[in-house]
């Protein structure tokens, strides 16, 4: 049974920065491109960031590039996202999933920035 849990969210300061998590299992993580992706407040879901199965290959949307990072450890199936220089824009629900998914499976992590 594939499983994600986000964790890491919270509360931070407009500048400050959050170092989310995704745990995954039930799946052979290592095989598999992965995303995060988020929806902030009365909006639609939009793509953060993609990264390939081994690592290379980031990606990033045009309103994160140069302020989040996203990476992985594969040997404990882990997903990161670390998020600095935050923005008001930037507060929503976080999830991650694997690239080719339409939709999130998991509860996501909550991030708000507050100024």
């Amino acid at each position: 049974q594939v499983q994600l849990v986000e964790s890491g969210g919270g509360l931070a300061h407009y500048g400050g920065s959050l170092r989310l998590s995704c745990a995954a299992s039930g799946f052979d993580f290592g095989f598999y491109a992965m995303k995060w992706v988020r929806q902030p407040p009365g909006k639609g879901l939009e793509w953060v960031a993609s990264i390939g199965n081994s690592g290379a290959n980031a990606h990033y949307a045009d309103n994160v590039k140069g302020r989040f990072t996203i990476s992985r450890d594969n040997a404990n199936n882990m997903l990161y996202l670390e998020m600095n220089d935050l923005e008001d824009g930037d507060t929503a629900q976080y999830y991650c999933a694997k690239a080719q998914e339409r939709q999130p499976r998991s509860q996501g992590t909550r991030v708000t920035v507050s100024s």
